[in-house]
């Protein structure tokens, strides 16, 4: 693992960027590593960026797996992986053309509300520089384009205030694979890309060197 140091402002962070298609269990095992690392000052705060094969998620708060449409085995045998995370949240899917960023940071101070609108912030500022007028919905976290869901936030909070798992933003994924399960259990809204909004392509790294300026900005 190489990891890449910005400086921010004085403060320096860490950005790990994982090549290719990150296996789902491999960026997890790689989180709970850094928490370790982070809560022992041996790494400083650190932004993991991947990109995942599709992978189905289901946070704590679901409930049960109904919102993972007609099941695992069914979602399995399209080609997806399954996993119960310890993240918050409920059902998403991560996968190709999907930019996924794992904070791994110690907080000043445990305010998990701030915490989850100052990531809101991250992605609406990240979509602005592309033209995009993005917000939230007061009643759900995450960052939505009119009515339909752009990036989906689910994170951990571990002893000493060190953050883990983070966010996903469609940049450019298949979005069907969000029509097999029920999205953040959340059934009256869709979702939307970056690509489809823009109404042309962008590239993953170019929306990655976006997500590191405006990371600085809010966290360096």
């Amino acid at each position: 693992m190489q990891l890449e140091r910005l400086p921010s402002g004085g403060a320096a962070f860490d950005v790990c960027r994982l090549p290719g298609l990150t296996p789902y269990a491999a960026g997890w095992d790689l989180q709970r590593e850094l928490v370790k690392l982070r809560r022992r000052d041996e790494i400083a705060d650190t932004l993991i960026l991947c990109e995942h094969p599709p992978v189905y998620t289901v946070g704590r708060a679901a409930k049960n797996a109904s919102n993972l449409g007609a099941g695992e085995e069914y979602l399995r045998s399209l080609g997806a992986e399954v996993f119960w995370s310890d993240r918050g949240g409920d059902a998403t899917f991560h996968g190709p053309g999907q930019v996924v960023g794992y904070p791994i940071l110690r907080l000043k101070k445990l305010d998990t509300h701030k915490y989850l609108r100052d990531l809101e912030e991250l992605l609406i500022l990240i979509l602005s520089d592309y033209g995009i007028e993005a917000g939230r919905h007061p009643a759900y976290t995450g960052v939505w384009v009119e009515g339909s869901k752009i990036a989906a936030i689910g994170v951990k909070f571990s002893s000493g205030r060190i953050t883990s798992h983070g966010f996903a933003l469609n940049v450019r994924t298949d979005l069907s694979w969000f029509d097999r399960i029920t999205p953040c259990g959340i059934k009256e809204y869709g979702v939307t890309s970056l690509e489809r909004e823009l109404g042309a392509g962008v590239t993953l790294s170019e929306v990655e060197e976006r997500v590191v300026v405006r990371f600085g900005e809010l966290f360096g």
